[in-house]
């Protein structure tokens, strides 16, 4: 059986977290399961892990603070998220990183604050699932600083050119794949650089409820991404790699599981 682990999905979204229940069961009915919800800041953090204790197995989750959210971030923050990090539920801090796309908080603020929070990774031993948008040089200098005493490191929903991903790689990190991909208008240049990526550091992610993907057919009634999607973008991915489907979800799978500390035979859907 063909299993799938959505490493992003913004649960606790406005336009998922009145559907929690359905969200789940309509995944794992297309084998994805369990999912990982991102936090953006330290309250939604708190969210997360309680939501998790209602789905064991089913629900995974992060604890960090959002570039967009940087501006929130306190003297408490770092304590309340190193706490969170205790659970066995939550299992990576995150969703940390810069956009300079949006500049919500200032840029001075977003690096500070990255870098807190790569340094709280370090501390607690914790894998890191990071956002870049428009910021590369300074995102991949900050993550240099302490890449070498954090475990893991995962760049979420690449967008990047050619040259920024062979950085991400030289710096070993894991690189996700969302639906962005299916894009003829923006994912042109994402879909030449799928293949290079290597078995063992690729994964796959929604990014739900967001990049629904714009390939899909028939084309869903609703624009919102959802979990029970994955199979799409893998299958996407695989055919941009020429690589079996089979083989590549094997990838994404055993490599979601390396990089949260999850156990694969505790995971297993019936089919």
């Amino acid at each position: 059986m063909t299993q799938y682990i959505d490493i992003a999905v913004n649960l606790l979204s406005e336009r998922l977290k009145h559907d929690i229940d359905t969200i789940i069961s309509d995944a794992a009915k297309q084998h994805v399961s369990p999912l990982i919800v991102i936090a953006s800041d330290v309250d939604e953090s708190v969210q997360a892990s309680l939501l998790c204790q209602q789905y064991p197995q089913q629900l995974f989750s992060t604890a960090g603070v959002h570039p967009h959210q940087a501006s929130s971030w306190n003297e408490k923050s770092s304590e309340t998220l190193a706490q969170l990090a205790l659970q066995p539920h939550v299992v990576a801090m995150g969703e940390c990183g810069l956009d300079y796309n949006r500049d919500f908080s200032p840029r001075a603020i977003q690096r500070q604050v990255f870098a807190a929070q790569l340094e709280l990774a370090c501390q607690l031993n914790m894998p890191v699932l990071m956002h870049c948008r428009d910021a590369h040089d300074d995102f991949i200098a900050i993550v240099n600083e302490y890449r070498n005493a954090l475990p893991k490191a995962l760049l979420h929903c690449f967008t990047g050119t050619h040259g920024e991903l062979n950085a991400c790689l030289e710096a070993d990190l894991y690189i996700g794949i969302t639906g962005w991909i299916c894009d003829e208008r923006r994912g042109q240049e994402l879909a030449t650089l799928v293949p290079l990526i290597p078995n063992n550091r690729i994964m796959a992610e929604t990014d739900s409820p967001y990049l629904l993907p714009r390939s899909m057919r028939p084309k869903p009634k609703s624009s919102k991404n959802l979990p029970q999607y994955l199979p799409y973008i893998v299958q996407s991915v695989a055919q941009l790699r020429q690589q079996p489907v089979t083989e590549l979800a094997h990838y994404c799978f055993q490599n979601s599981c390396d990089f949260f500390g999850l156990d694969p035979i505790q995971l297993m859907v019936d089919d």
